[in-house]
C-alpha cells in the first residue's frame, strides 16, 4: 500500500486512507492516532494527506462510511443465503464476528467516537449504522414471527437490541483478553442461548 499510495487517483487515496487508519487502530488506541502517523503509513506528507481530507474528522468520516457500507453489505448478502429468517439472523450474526476479525480495528473506532460526549459526523455516521442495522433485524425478527420460528410475544426492538449487544460484548471480551481467535467458537455458543431465547418452541 505505502509504495503506491502517492501515484493512486484522488478516490482510490481515499480508499486506501480508510484502510490505513483501519489498520492503524488495529494496533494502537485510535484516539491516539495523528494525521502524520496516517501520512507515514501511507508514505505521503500530511499536506499530501489534506489535499483529499480537510481535517481529521474528515478522515474519521470517512472510515465510519466505508465500516457502514461494508459491514452491512457483508451481514446482508449472509442473511440473502439463508433459508428462513431464524438462520439468517445466525448468518447475519456469524458474518458480523468474521467481519470483525478481519478488521479489529474497526470496533475500537466505533467504542470511540459512540462514547464521545459531542456530537461528530463520525459519531452520528456510527450511530446510524446501528439504527439501519437494528432496523434490518428488526425486519428478520417479525418474519421469523409470522412464520412461528420466533415467539410472538418477543419484544422486537428488545431482541435487536439484544443481538447487537451480544456481538459488541464478544468483541470486548477477546479485546480484553487478547485472543480473537476464540471468537467464532464463543460466537456460536451465544448465538445458540439468544435463538433459545426468543425461539418459539416449536
Amino acid at each position: 500500500m505505502e509504495s503506491h499510495a502517492r501515484h493512486l487517483p484522488a478516490e482510490e487515496r481515499r480508499a486506501v486512507t480508510v484502510e490505513a487508519v483501519v489498520e492503524l487502530a488495529a494496533e494502537q488506541n485510535p484516539n491516539d492516532i495523528t494525521t502524520a502517523a496516517i501520512a507515514k503509513r501511507m508514505s505521503l506528507t500530511q499536506g499530501a494527506l489534506f489535499r483529499h481530507f480537510s481535517n481529521k474528522e474528515a478522515i474519521w468520516q470517512a472510515v465510519m462510511e466505508w465500516v457502514a457500507e461494508k459491514l452491512l453489505d457483508r451481514v446482508e448478502r449472509a442473511a440473502k443465503s439463508a433459508e428462513s429468517p431464524i438462520e439468517a439472523l445466525e448468518a447475519m450474526f456469524m458474518a458480523h464476528i468474521e467481519f470483525v476479525m478481519n478488521h479489529p480495528g474497526v470496533p475500537r473506532m466505533m467504542f470511540g467516537e459512540l462514547q464521545r460526549a459531542e456530537e461528530t459526523p463520525a459519531k452520528l455516521m456510527a450511530q446510524t449504522l446501528i439504527k439501519r442495522y437494528s432496523k434490518r433485524l428488526g425486519s428478520l425478527i417479525e418474519q421469523g414471527k409470522q412464520q412461528g420460528q420466533i415467539s410472538a410475544e418477543i419484544d422486537t426492538s428488545a431482541a435487536a437490541t439484544l443481538f447487537i449487544g451480544s456481538i459488541q460484548g464478544l468483541v470486548m471480551q477477546s479485546m480484553l483478553s487478547g485472543n480473537v481467535q476464540r471468537m467464532p467458537a464463543d460466537a456460536k455458543g451465544a448465538f445458540t442461548i439468544y435463538r433459545r431465547g426468543i425461539g418459539s418452541g416449536q
